[in-house]
């Protein structure tokens, strides 16, 4: 549908996900332009006093998952620049607040948002002080993370420290029903309204409900309190999120906001509840910058989730692109758990979906506690053997990865650890490189 003056909307995502092309083909189902600010295309220059950024837009969506890098400062000052020139919706300095565990929980708390009790300290000697102020059971985190990953159950006798890696950590108090399957609530908030909602239950073997580590959707949406549904709303403001994914859980004595997540994916909720938030978050760019759209048509467009190829996706340039990370066929690692870190040499297997560790290792950083089982073929073996799997943190060429890593006894083999594609997906592996080979021939240097 032609309408009288089209506006453009850019999408800030560096990475492909449902998500984004959703808002993008949502854009232009509403009869306005499109820009996917990517690498490919994307720029921003001072000259003579004037700024100009390259895609021309009217008004940014920012979908940067800032979350899942490793250098997240260096994201957010890239959004921060573009949301000098023009309009953004879920501004960075609210981004800051979300993504940060600890500074969601102080926001909301000030804002008389109800969230379950917390501690980051900056020294483990004073976290584990407050340890048993948690009760049996706690929820140990690192304040970034995402996708449940960099979370812990942890009892009385567990270790703990200030950092998980290079990243902070903090104590939070379980809040769980006695007697029933773990759940929480996503609801999905945008400008101020609920677009829907499911509930999250925990996979088997685990008790976090994150649809990206196995859990299972239920459509939550005609079925929320109105206290769970002015928390949620009432959360999303306090944060300042223009879209978000607010996440409570029940206890017998209320509800928690637990997390206020401002990439919060799609692709549960609408399997859960059959409506996509894409045309509603579309909706509002629009009208940020100026333009119109029919409503009628917004809600049509959330029956559907349309992540086809959008047309403002960037062409490939001909130009060679940056040539991935090389790691060896052994490289050497730093392995970071809840006890402390070490550094080891790793053996990459491109054949192994998962990396794993050796026992001892992992009881040296705290790797752990075990998560879940998970059945491993290994070799020739026609039946699978049943591993035990901890959320640990690995080190390869200063890049950190928080994986699901199995455990298993590698005291008769060469390397503790073995290097699965969970990290070597975002590597290049060169089987003529060894770490431990390289070390012997590199000459000395002159003195």
């Amino acid at each position: 549908m032609a309408v009288a003056d089209p506006v453009t909307v850019g999408v800030l995502s560096l990475h492909t996900s449902k998500e984004t092309k959703a808002i993008l083909n949502a854009v232009e189902d509403l009869g306005h332009e499109t820009e996917w600010l990517r690498q490919e295309n994307t720029s921003i220059s001072v000259a003579d006093g004037q700024v100009v950024l390259e895609p021309d837009v009217d008004v940014i969506a920012n979908r940067m998952l800032l979350s899942n890098t490793e250098q997240p400062a260096e994201e957010l000052g890239l959004a921060n620049t573009f949301a000098r020139v023009v309009p953004m919706l879920n501004e960075p300095a609210t981004v800051l607040t979300a993504m940060h565990k600890l500074s969601t929980a102080t926001t909301l708390a000030m804002a008389d948002v109800r969230t379950p009790d917390v501690v980051l300290a900056l020294s483990s000697d004073e976290l584990n002080a407050v340890r048993n102020q948690y009760g049996e059971e706690a929820v140990y985190k690192t304040a970034i993370g995402t996708h449940g990953g960099g979370t812990w159950k942890v009892g009385p006798e567990d270790p703990i420290n200030a950092k998980v890696g290079n990243r902070y950590a903090f104590l939070q108090e379980l809040i769980d029903r006695d007697d029933e399957r773990h759940r929480d609530v996503r609801i999905y908030v945008v400008d101020g309204d609920i677009i829907g909602a499911m509930y999250r239950y925990a996979p088997d073997n685990d008790w976090r409900t994150n649809v990206a580590l196995g859990g299972s959707v239920e459509d939550a949406t005609d079925d929320l309190p109105p206290d769970a549904r002015e928390l949620a709303t009432r959360a999303a403001d306090a944060i300042g999120l223009d879209y978000a994914g607010v996440d409570l859980v029940e206890s017998d004595e209320g509800w928690f906001v637990l997390e206020v997540n401002p990439t919060a994916g799609f692709k549960g909720l609408y399997e859960a509840t059959e409506i996509s938030p894409a045309p509603h978050i579309a909706k509002l760019a629009i009208e940020r910058a100026g333009g119109s759209v029919d409503e009628g048509r917004v809600q049509e467009l959330s029956t559907r989730l349309d992540d086809s190829t959008p047309t403002a996706q960037p062409v490939a340039r001909t130009v060679t692109e940056t040539e991935p990370t090389v790691v060896g066929y052994t490289e050497e690692v730093v392995l970071s758990g809840t006890s402390g870190s070490t550094s080891v040499l790793a053996k990459s297997d491109t054949g192994a979906t998962r990396t794993s560790i050796d026992t001892g290792l992992a009881a040296e950083i705290g790797a752990g506690p075990i998560k879940s089982i998970t059945r491993v073929k290994s070799g020739s073996r026609k039946t699978a053997r049943s591993r035990p799997v901890v959320d640990v943190v690995v080190g390869v060429g200063g890049n950190q990865h928080t994986v699901t890593a199995s455990i298993e006894d590698r005291d008769h083999m060469d390397y503790p650890v073995l290097l699965g594609r969970d990290i070597l997906s975002n590597y290049r592996v060169d089987v003529g490189r060894r770490a431990d080979r390289d070390a012997e021939d590199r000459p000395e240097e002159e003195e």
